[in-house]
């Protein structure tokens, strides 16, 4: 599973590339997303590549993400009482993990498909290079999970 970061806004920005962003629910600046790994997704990623970063996520990251910025309708916290409720599993860890493994999508358990995230503590390296470069944007690998902890 890949997380994805919008590091970039709106200007400037081609419309076929402002679609595609859009379409990853990635309307924001901060705004985080965690799609699967398929072909799709994949060039849809290089597509937006001079506006986001991407790399995978770890289960504990995604534990931390959910239970701290996973959000219900109406931005309301995601709670273990709502999550026993509403769902087949008794905490927000035993959700992340079936929404890690694939077993379940958010849209179905009601919480929104996006994560609001502050920016990160000491700022972005740099928006207009890539991670490699020494920048903030594009593919970063495993590393994406300490920028995920930065935002949270």
């Amino acid at each position: 599973m890949y997380a994805v970061i919008r590091i970039r806004g709106r200007t400037g920005i081609k419309r076929n590339i402002a679609d595609n962003l859009d379409m990853l629910n990635l309307t924001r600046i901060s705004h985080a997303v965690v799609i699967p790994d398929t072909p799709s997704y994949r060039g849809m990623l290089q597509k937006g590549k001079d506006y986001i970063t991407w790399g995978e996520i770890t289960e504990d990251t995604y534990k931390v993400l959910l239970s701290q910025r996973g959000r219900l309708p109406g931005n309301k916290r995601v709670t273990d009482e709502y999550v026993a409720e509403n769902t087949d599993y008794a905490t927000v860890d035993e959700l992340a993990v079936a929404l890690f493994n694939g077993e379940t999508t958010l849209k179905e358990c009601g919480l929104k498909p996006i994560f609001r995230l502050s920016p990160p503590r000491k700022g972005y390296e740099g928006t207009k290079k890539t991670f490699v470069e020494g920048g903030s944007l594009g593919y970063r690998a495993e590393n994406i999970n300490d920028l995920l902890l930065k935002m949270i």
